[in-house]
């Protein structure tokens, strides 16, 4: 459903290009949860970016269910759903007018976009909340349209990036709940985020990034058997005591 081939991003400086991305490639399939992990500057969103088609790649390619993002960037963001949690919402609108709305962009009838309105409310409990202007909800509950506004066309493919951030406990396990809803509907998602514990819980694979470059992907299990590592926290401290210690990468210690 998914699909990044050899995707490299450059951005030109002074001194020398920076590479934010490096010969990428991976693949999600349908009911799928991707990780795609790794610290600040390690090339999460600026894939996610790619995808997405709001970014050039500098070379490579991304495909969303057989469509490529340069060549057909209208049927990708057809398909696309994208949680941000610093994605904004309106403040003079309502949940519903916000939901709605963003169904009218994507050419969603306004009787099917009413019928998925009402599940996705059920869903994400927006019933208290749901006639209140957005300005006056909390974090979470901003959150919450959020997540209904990106899965009200139903597309088969999710992107998340850090949606958990600045949440509480209790609007993190709404965050946890959609996701294990968009596996049983079998979206392939990809989820961005530097909450490993979190990671580790909901993911089916992982991609470890690092300085642009994919440096382990695999279940849990085919991690922790290639890093020796038993926790996705220990492989990235590994990967950052190679960086500082070149020995150690080579195996010499």
């Amino acid at each position: 459903m998914i699909s990044v081939r050899d995707l490299v991003k450059r951005f030109p400086k002074r001194g020398g290009d920076v590479v934010a991305v490096d010969q990428l490639t991976f693949e999600v399939q349908p009911g799928e949860v991707y990780g795609l992990l790794g610290p600040n500057g390690a090339g999460k969103t600026t894939t996610l970016r790619m995808i997405l088609g709001l970014m050039t790649p500098t070379s490579g390619l991304a495909e969303i269910a057989g469509f490529r993002v340069d060549v057909d960037p209208n049927e990708v963001k057809s398909r696309i759903g994208y949680a941000s949690a610093t994605v904004g919402v309106y403040p003079w609108l309502t949940p519903r007018e916000m939901v709605l709305f963003s169904a009218d962009l994507y050419d969603v009838s306004p009787r099917i976009a009413s019928e998925r309105l009402d599940q996705l409310s059920e869903l994400l409990d927006l019933g208290s909340f749901l006639n209140q202007r957005c300005a006056t909800l909390s974090t979470g509950q901003k959150q919450r349209v959020n997540l209904a506004r990106a899965l009200i066309h139903d597309p088969p493919v999710m992107l998340m990036d850090e949606p958990t951030l600045g949440l509480d406990i209790v609007a993190s396990k709404v965050v946890f709940d959609y996701i294990g809803h968009l596996r049983s509907e079998q979206k392939a998602v990809i989820i961005c985020t530097h909450r490993l514990d979190e990671a580790q819980r909901l993911c089916d694979r992982f991609a470890l990034l690092h300085h642009g470059k994919l440096r382990h992907e695999g279940t849990l299990d085919e991690l922790k058997s290639a890093t020796s590592q038993q926790g996705l926290t220990e492989m990235f401290l590994e990967l950052l005591e190679q960086e500082r210690d070149p020995q150690r990468k080579r195996g010499l210690v």
